[in-house]
């Protein structure tokens, strides 16, 4: 037995007197002790006590550590680094699987050798709504990853940009830092860059004084007013026109802001966060973007992956999924459908699955959906077929890459040119050689 097995008594009486979650390990992964508030949320068997056991059996039911399980295992790092070490896990507790903040602190023994490892766990509370909730999902390391950033960027005021493909979920993600931060009683405020015209985007970001120009005849609030003690999520920041990014980086750097058609200086008390699935480093470097106010805005990137990277996740997020859009319909997923899930790409990510599982269930008249219920690229008998499947592009795939890379503006005003679907125009680009 390791001379630590028993830990001191003060260290003991220390973790019991503290109202978190909180458990004393050894270096062999080896529960020592669990106070009150971990004993109370610990699922196991009645009168079983999780001191003795490892923290991988007990908080992940694996039989090895959660290293050798493919996550992140926080006292291995801990191990090589020395150090404090912050990780997201994914949980079993009294109230079910639930994505925990584990902080683990090192603690040296009498001869400097690491020999205790105290690991406070904080629930890693997701955006309430039932369909944020539902965005949500995840166990695979990637999806772990993400919401380990999003906890360590929530309590803070940075400005924060996500990154990542169209449909994985960006505004999800804004809303959830906004509803871990001290904002969180304050609006969520969401503006779609690219929905608003050049001549309008200023009035209805920063409001305008009754006159200020034609048609203005009363005075309105912008956007950033309505945020006030909450968070502005700017998506689809690629697409602000550079005439309105120097007064943008204005408002970040100095607090301040004016409506239009007045001379009142206005302090703005909002948190800022963006997103974005253009290579802004390659729009600030043909002059699309400015350079100091990509920097102002990339204090804190966070990377949302793909849904063909989390291969992990896609069950249980189109199960969950699925009980959303069934409605009052008990609608399951057939081994065979699942199958088909699994081995799609999902180029549209989340916001596709939940549409094709939308759609499944109006084709599915009983109460399992079956892949003749998904999409296959073709027209069949149970009606689905894509009407753009058969669009024929009189651009040429050389033509169609060079006029991408060419064109000024969002995916979906390119789409608008070209005349077909942002869908089709993505599927379009995936495909070029």
């Amino acid at each position: 037995m390791p001379e630590h097995a028993n830990p001191p008594v003060e260290l003991v009486s220390f973790l019991e007197a503290l109202s978190e979650p909180h458990i004393l390990c050894d270096r062999d992964y080896r529960i020592l002790a669990a106070n009150e508030a971990y004993r109370a949320k610990w699922v196991g068997q009645p009168g079983v006590s999780p001191v003795g056991r490892t923290c991988y059996e007990v908080s992940h039911h694996y039989h090895v550590p959660c290293d050798q399980a493919g996550e992140s295992c926080p006292l291995q790092r801990s191990l090589r680094s020395g150090q404090r070490e912050r990780v997201v896990h994914l949980h079993h507790t009294h109230l079910g699987e639930r994505l925990e903040n584990i902080e683990l602190t090192p603690i040296r023994g009498a001869g400097g050798a690491l020999a205790y490892f105290v690991e406070k766990l904080a629930p890693l509370p997701v955006p309430r709504s039932e369909e944020h909730v539902h965005g949500l999902i995840g166990r695979s390391p990637a999806f772990l990853t993400m919401m380990g950033m999003v906890a360590r960027a929530a309590p803070s005021e940075t400005a924060v940009l996500l990154q990542g493909e169209s449909g994985t979920g960006k505004e999800l993600v804004a809303n959830a830092i906004h509803r871990l931060s001290r904002r969180a009683a304050g609006p969520f405020v969401a503006v779609d860059c690219s929905g608003l015209a050049e001549t309008l985007f200023e009035s209805e970001l920063f409001g305008h004084e009754r006159g200020a120009f034609t048609g203005a005849v009363a005075r309105k609030v912008g956007l950033v007013e309505a945020a006030a003690g909450g968070t502005l999520f700017l998506d689809e920041l690629g697409d602000i026109p550079l005439s309105i990014q120097v007064k943008l980086l204005r408002l970040l750097e100095t607090g301040t802001f004016r409506r239009v058609g007045s001379a009142e200086l206005r302090q703005a008390d909002i948190r800022v966060i963006s997103a974005t699935h253009r290579p802004l480093v390659e729009m600030v470097a043909d002059g699309r973007f400015r350079q100091d106010l990509y920097f102002r805005l990339n204090i804190f990137p966070i990377f949302l992956p793909a849904l063909r990277n989390r291969c992990e996740d896609i069950l249980p997020l189109a199960e969950a999924l699925l009980a959303r859009v069934a409605g009052d319909r008990a609608l399951r997923l057939s081994p065979a459908a699942i199958d088909w899930l699994r081995d799609y790409a999902f180029p549209g990510n989340v916001r596709e699955m939940r549409n094709l599982l939308e759609r499944a269930c109006l084709l599915c008249d009983g109460d399992e959906i079956e892949p003749r219920h998904l999409p296959t690229g073709e027209p069949d008998e149970t009606g689905w077929s894509d009407p753009e499947m058969d669009e024929k592009s009189p651009l040429t795939a050389a033509e169609l890459r060079d006029l991408a890379q060419r064109f000024v503006g969002s995916r979906r005003a390119l789409a608008r040119r070209l005349g077909i679907s942002e869908r089709t125009l993505y599927r379009r680009l995936q495909a070029l050689p």
